[in-house]
């Protein structure tokens, strides 16, 4: 039943959110434990010896392939021979339990050292598989660390041990690896809705979410960057992502225990939970000030994405600019005042901010 539940959400999930590696993944484990419950004499008559040695030889290598597609390249024409040659092991497998094909087992059983590991029930080959699998994946995650490749490895590992377990830990950790793959859409949903991918900063929404849990006493500060639009303009989205992208880094080591968050567009919030307007003043001006002396150096167009081996001497190519900030801050009048309203309250502040010169911390009154 466990692994029945595991399955059918996993698949019903990875089909409603179009992720078609849980998707696929979830297929391989779900079609392995299957064919292994099917076979419960696995490891003791030859038959049920060639299919266990050839879902263990297979299933790393199966599950190693997936870490290294994209959803993008599994509809591209590698990632769809991918899943041609996944589908052609689901018919193949089966048929390797036929009497005549009992042959095959002393080949896919081949030890090649003697190793007295009685608890290891998964032939040399496959540990083999498993070795070279793990490492694949763990060098696709250095590469490019992302969710995906983590769940992959830790999936590894349980379909390792579950290959090792018998019966019925066979299903149980074979499940378990579905599990893990589920999780990680779970966690890669939470982080699509409540992080910025441009800045790594949490959401509008997770503003939201964090500001129905504070206490009577709080500080919200409202920061927009300073002739955003501008700089747009002149230099280009790409300069224009990368200044957000900067200041981002700045506001994620604001003092005072403020947490930031992206707000939209070039606005930022930074909230002070526990404190008032006055205990939160010196720190919002502290960021200013760093904002302000920092320089951001905007990256050619031209420029190269590798570090050259020899260093040329700059030519003025590089682009200096001053980025300074303006910011409102708010706290509620009272204890039943609206976050939102605080949050516009904070906005009035910063437009004030805006019209006085720019570059300044203005408090609401």
């Amino acid at each position: 039943m466990y692994s029945w539940v595991v399955f059918a959400v996993g698949l019903l999930l990875g089909w409603r959110f179009k992720r078609r590696q849980l998707v696929i993944g979830l297929l391989v484990l779900f079609a392995a434990e299957r064919a292994l419950g099917l076979a419960p004499d696995a490891g003791f008559s030859s038959p049920g010896r060639v299919v266990f040695a050839a879902i263990a030889l297979l299933l790393p290598l199966d599950l190693a392939l997936l870490a290294w597609l994209t959803e993008r390249s599994i509809s591209a024409g590698a990632g769809r021979g991918v899943l041609v040659l996944i589908l052609a092991e689901l018919l193949v497998v089966p048929l390797l339990a036929r009497p005549e094909l009992a042959s095959l087992a002393p080949l896919l059983q081949y030890t090649f050292v003697p190793l007295g590991l009685p608890w290891l029930r998964v032939p040399q080959p496959a540990v083999l598989a498993f070795i070279a699998a793990f490492g694949l994946t763990m060098m696709r995650f250095m590469l490019s660390p992302t969710i995906i490749q983590s769940s992959l490895a830790w999936a590894l590992i349980a379909a390792f041990l579950g290959l090792n377990g018998g019966s019925p830990a066979l299903t149980v950790y074979l499940a378990t690896a579905g599990l893990v793959l589920v999780v990680w859409l779970i966690e890669t949903s939470h982080r699509m809705a409540f992080s910025d991918e441009l800045t790594g900063l949490p959401s509008r929404r997770a503003l939201t979410d964090a500001l129905m849990r504070l206490p009577v006493l709080y500080t919200v500060a409202m920061v927009d960057i300073d002739h955003f639009k501008k700089l747009n303009d002149e230099h280009g989205h790409a300069a224009g992502d990368q200044v957000l992208r900067l200041i981002g880094s700045t506001l994620m080591r604001t003092e005072g225990g403020g947490r930031p968050f992206r707000y939209g567009g070039e606005e930022f919030a930074v909230l002070f939970s526990g404190k008032s307007v006055d205990e939160a003043l010196p720190y919002i001006e502290d960021l200013r000030e760093t904002i302000e002396a920092s320089t951001f150096i905007v990256r050619s167009q031209g420029r190269p994405k590798r570090r050259p081996a020899t260093r040329a001497r700059s030519s003025g190519g590089q682009r200096r600019v001053a980025i300074t900030v303006s910011i409102g801050v708010a706290e509620p009048l009272d204890g039943g005042a609206d976050p939102e309203d605080v949050i516009r309250t904070a906005d009035q502040a910063l437009y004030r901010a805006k019209r006085a010169g720019r570059n300044r911390v203005v408090a609401a009154d």
